[in-house]
């Protein structure tokens, strides 16, 4: 079975920086795109960023220049470093991760959500 484990998140004040990490629980994966997703009461679920195998990385507009998405390949995790945050930044952020699954074809995983809180 197959589990996307998130560290990190919390309150801080806006301004500051938050970092958030992301490990699958097996180390035999092939994974593809791994990147963080989030969602804000009543919103729908936005990408953050995500970054390819070979470290290609794309990030939403808002989070450009601020935000920086990495990943370790060999122990399966993807980072999440966040500065200069914002109020509007405040959200439950899910990693994601595209895993090749036993039958063929991607299939996409979620970790259970981190809150990212950040106060005025």
């Amino acid at each position: 079975q197959v589990q996307l484990v998130e560290s990190g998140g919390g309150l801080v004040q806006a301004g500051g920086s938050l970092s958030l990490s992301c490990t699958a629980s097996r180390s035999d994966l092939n994974i593809n795109y791994m990147g963080w997703y989030r969602q804000a009461p009543g919103k729908q679920r936005d990408l953050v960023a995500r970054i390819s195998r070979s470290g290609n990385a794309v990030y939403a507009d808002s989070v450009k220049d601020r935000f920086t998405v990495s990943r370790d390949n060999a122990k399966k995790t993807v980072y999440l470093q966040m500065s200069s945050l914002k109020p509007e930044d405040t959200a439950v952020y899910y990693c994601n991760a595209d895993i090749l699954s036993l039958g063929g074809g991607w299939k996409a995983y979620w970790g259970q959500g981190t809150q990212v809180t950040v106060s005025s």
